[in-house]
């Protein structure tokens, strides 16, 4: 069953690994510990990213590069990553923007807003750096190739 599976298997392998380092990588960079990314979306490595490169390698293996298989599983891949490194990390940016622009206008205004919603904290790290993409893809194409050579 696993080397049937092993696209799905070396998928989710990665992603896993993925969350798994962000708490870790956080640490030695910023030399504080935060469990708590291990469910968060966003950071490095991006496990978007990473789930989706061992994925379409592995079926490229598996099936060969010149499936339709291979060719859906690389789009999907293309979207996924664009949205991780584009569209989400803009997302987030402008999350930043708009909750900065509120809190400036109530400071100046020595007011606070009366509607709740301006008192919702939102998640403001929705993507990834485009480092932070590679890196994932990096880490899905070596497990990819790890599960494939059963090292």
């Amino acid at each position: 069953m696993i080397k049937t599976m092993y696209p799905f298997w070396s998928a989710i392998l990665s992603a896993v690994i993925a969350q798994v380092l962000k708490p870790i990588i956080h640490y030695i960079s910023k030399h504080e510990w935060k469990l708590s990314l291990v469910k968060a979306s966003g950071g490095m490595p991006s496990s978007h990213s990473a789930l989706v490169t061992a994925l379409a390698l592995s079926v490229g293996i598996q099936e060969h590069f010149s499936s339709t298989i291979f060719a859906v599983t690389l789009t999907f891949a293309v979207v996924v990553i664009y949205d991780a490194a584009n569209v989400r990390y803009y997302s987030g940016q402008n999350i930043k923007v708009t909750q900065q622009l509120v809190k400036d206008v109530q400071d100046n205004l020595h007011t606070r807003f009366q509607n709740p919603i301006y008192n919702i904290k939102l998640k403001d790290v929705l993507g990834h750096k485009w480092v932070e993409v590679v890196a994932g893809m990096f880490l899905g194409a070596m497990i990819a190739l790890l599960f494939h050579f059963g090292l």
